[in-house]
């Protein structure tokens, strides 16, 4: 990838209507819905704010398209482990401590990962699209099951030493035991999540959302009642649980590939293939690549409420935290949706050779996050007063939830738009650079700066996340300025070569220098 200025068209984010609109439309895949097929035209410039106004109309449908569904999509699955949280309390203290132990710590840890690695068929798969190269899609998803099924394999040997691990990092004895033998009843979970997120992003890429959605919306709504069940009503207790959340996540994957074999994806899926196993070294260095992108992103705000730990009134400013968290925690699923939705717009649309479109579809989505951010932001501080006291009795806690919430605020306006930059990373197929720029921004800058002013500048709670916001801050920027430079239509030509490179043309050794 190379970021230079290139001509004047390639990084001109103003763009008209799309040429020939009833010729695309013939040429259109019949299966894939507001994707472009590769022998459409590209857009022009725009002339005016009138044509700026109705093509965002037209390109905003297609981001909503995608992004609608996908937010369902993640706030269902989110809210599987919330519920079983939620009936893990009405089952007992140490029920609850260790549901939420295994869901933050070990299952999170695992979900982070394999999440991670599945996002690299979002650029593989998704300018496949662009491409008309549906035949791909099968194949892509099948290396990457085997890569995910056997970093499964590897990431048991968590679950089944959950418990010592736990009492390492300075786990409450009790509660560590009932983790860890929680986490090994939770290893279904492990290997559903393997399956899971390949299935996931291959019918993503062909804007197959809305089958997405219906079978997490199904998981999410049976979920409670199950849940209430087992764990309540027959006493199952923690193995209640764990049969219930393990069963939810085998529905999803069941149901989804149940979808794609039984010939609703007849033109990606021409079954099992032995090209599945070509190129996996390559494969497995994207694949890592995207993981470690996405989980520095995630543990940087885990370490919000470690860090919180070691202040005075350590557990003031962890519930205070905990709180804040969990509210960010919802809101990035919003976010989420729009990553992914963006990441399928970008890839399909380079994939598809229009440098121009691409860049107008971030335009639009960074705008629409802007605004979705900037509307939840002025609902807390609106609420400041009052949402508090639905987390906490604790006056004390409640009087530092409210101080926190301008942060708070601020920081749900930057996670609004920095995921729809990591999607466009993820179109784009830039995941190691981005895995870098994390690292600096992050962990070198943000971290460091807010334990500065946390600690040294004795700014509490309050300094440990304005430091660490200014990395999320610092991250962004470098990001857009990424994206400035980028020549477009270079990328377009990147992604050419990369459907060649991933669709097992070329040896390892030339995959990985692509």
């Amino acid at each position: 990838m190379e970021h230079s200025g290139g001509d004047g068209n390639s990084r001109e984010p103003f763009l008209t209507s799309r040429a020939g609109d009833e010729s695309h439309q013939i040429h259109q895949q019949s299966e894939t819905t507001a994707v472009f097929s590769a022998g459409s035209d590209d857009i022009a410039p725009i002339t005016g704010p009138g044509d700026f106004a109705r093509e965002f109309i037209v390109e905003s449908k297609k981001l909503w398209y995608l992004a609608g569904p996908a937010i369902f999509s993640f706030v269902s699955k989110y809210s599987l482990g919330a519920f079983t949280q939620i009936f893990a309390g009405h089952v007992g203290t140490i029920d609850l401590a260790a549901v939420s132990v295994e869901n933050s710590l070990i299952a999170g840890f695992s979900f982070g990962i394999m999440l991670g690695m599945g996002s690299a068929l979002e650029t593989l798969c998704g300018q496949a699209v662009g491409a008309g190269k549906l035949d791909m899609l099968g194949v892509y998803m099948q290396r990457s099951w085997v890569l995910l099924v056997s970093s499964a394999c590897v990431l048991c040997s968590l679950y089944i030493f959950a418990g010592p691990v736990l009492k390492v990092i300075g786990q409450d004895k009790q509660i560590a035991e009932a983790a860890g033998s929680f986490a090994i009843w939770m290893i279904p979970q492990l290997f559903a999540y393997a399956l899971n997120f390949p299935v996931a992003k291959f019918l993503q890429a062909q804007s197959k959302v809305i089958v997405i959605a219906v079978i997490s919306g199904v998981a999410m709504v049976l979920h409670p009642l199950l849940s209430w069940l087992l764990m309540v009503k027959l006493q199952w207790g923690l193995v209640g649980a764990a049969v219930v959340l393990n069963g939810a996540w085998w529905f999803i994957v069941v149901a989804q590939l149940y979808y794609v074999f039984a010939g609703w994806c007849s033109s990606a899926w021409n079954g099992f293939s032995s090209q599945a196993f070509h190129n996996l070294w390559g494969f497995f260095r994207l694949s890592l690549a995207s993981a470690v992108m996405l989980c520095l992103e995630t543990w940087y705000f885990m370490a919000l409420i470690l860090f919180a730990g070691y202040l005075k009134n350590a557990q003031i400013a962890v519930d205070a935290f905990s709180i804040c968290m969990n509210i960010l925690g919802w809101t990035i699923m919003v976010s989420f949706g729009m990553n992914a939705a963006t990441s399928v717009r970008i890839s399909n649309e380079l994939g598809a050779h229009h440098p121009r479109t691409a860049l107008f579809s971030l335009v639009v989505a960074v705008i629409t996050s802007i605004l979705i951010g900037l509307l939840l932001a002025l609902g807390l501080m609106i609420l400041r007063n009052e949402y508090p006291s639905l987390f906490s009795n604790d006056t004390q806690v409640q009087a530092l939830v409210k101080e926190l919430t301008p942060f708070l605020c601020f920081c749900i306006v930057i996670n609004n738009v920095q995921p729809v930059l990591s999607g466009v990373a993820i179109g784009a197929g830039w995941q190691a650079i981005v895995a870098y720029v994390n690292v600096g921004c992050y962990y070198l800058f943000g971290i460091p700066v807010g334990l500065m002013l946390g600690y040294k500048v004795n700014w509490g709670v309050k300094g440990i996340w304005l430091g660490m916001m200014s990395g999320t801050l610092l991250q962004t920027c470098v990001l857009l300025l990424i994206i400035y430079k980028t020549n477009w239509n270079e990328e377009a030509s990147l992604a050419e070569d990369r459907i060649r490179t991933w669709g097992g043309h070329k040896s390892d050794k030339e995959a990985e220098e692509t």
